[in-house]
């Protein structure tokens, strides 16, 4: 009867992880879908300070256990990685979403995984191999056939390029987060970012709050955009942290576009593109290949 119960544990983690990796994408993908149908009613800066403040609230009971530990050093820390990993890149996908549809927001916010690697090269030296850079170079030729799309007649290269740009800062915020907070758990620095971004966005949440009444499914996604899409989405994504490992949990950087187009067809009725197709192949193709590197190497 041993080696039975000793099996169990192997075949529920066979599949458990699979399983929390393809929710958290479904997760993480309908954030677009919650931006794409609040922001017009909040505006970026109301709409990203509930997403923080709930995902906060959330998260608060991972930064209680360490909180005899944390230093002004800290606190200044997660004040800056906060902004540059939390604050301004969600404040961006928010303005992005209220211009172009959910599909191609989503698609943009793989990129992250690429310039991650660019910030890694350019501030620390960390080698980019031959198949890291044809990856990038793919990716960005993804971005620029993305860019290139339009719809209903419109021009989404502003949406793309904040996107773009916010993933560029998630790029930084991943690297400065591994360096700068390594001292600390995963999720109590996820804590603490979470809520000094919180801190800083209020100020420009409360003088731009809308004056209107807001409806009823803005409110259902804006709550559901903080407490799922950031409390539950962080506590999943640090799970799978501890469990599998960093190179393993960031292949749901696969399944973000998947479910955002998804949903944004399936509930918005948005078309896929052929743009968007052809982007969406070309980023994650990239994202591929870098993470290809990044398996080798733990062979």
């Amino acid at each position: 009867m041993r080696p039975m119960a000793a099996a169990t544990p192997i075949v529920a983690n066979a599949w458990l992880t699979p399983a929390e990796l393809l929710l958290l994408g479904a997760v993480w993908g309908g954030s677009f879908l919650f931006m794409r149908i609040a922001a017009k009613d909040f505006g970026a800066f109301a709409l990203v300070e509930m997403r923080l403040a709930l995902g906060a609230l959330t998260l608060l009971p991972f930064l209680l256990p360490v909180k005899d530990k944390l230093t002004a050093s800290h606190w200044l820390r997660f004040l800056g990685i906060g902004i540059i990993n939390s604050a301004a890149p969600f404040v961006l996908f928010a303005w992005a979403a209220q211009r172009a549809p959910a599909g191609i927001v989503a698609i943009t916010n793989a990129t992250a995984v690429m310039f991650t690697s660019m910030v890694a090269f350019l501030l620390y030296g960390e080698k980019i191999s031959r198949r890291s850079g044809l990856g990038l170079i793919a990716g960005f030729i993804g971005v620029i056939v993305l860019a290139s799309d339009k719809t209903s007649g419109g021009s989404v290269v502003p949406a793309a390029l904040a996107g773009v740009f916010a993933s560029i800062l998630y790029g930084f915020g991943g690297n400065f987060s591994k360096r700068y907070l390594h001292d600390l758990p995963p999720s109590a620095a996820a804590a603490g970012t979470v809520l000094c971004a919180s801190i800083v966005v209020a100020p420009l949440a409360a003088a731009t709050w809308p004056s209107a009444p807001v409806p009823a499914l803005s409110w259902l996604s804006a709550v559901l955009l903080g407490a799922l899409c950031t409390g539950l989405a962080y506590f999943l994504f640090y799970r799978l942290l501890y469990r599998i490992g960093a190179p393993r949990a960031s292949t749901v950087t696969y399944l973000i576009p998947l479910f955002g187009v998804i949903w944004a067809w399936v509930f918005l009725g948005e078309p896929l593109t052929v743009s968007m197709a052809v982007a969406g192949s070309l980023i994650l193709g990239g994202v591929a290949l870098s993470q290809q590197r990044a398996a080798a190497r733990k062979t």
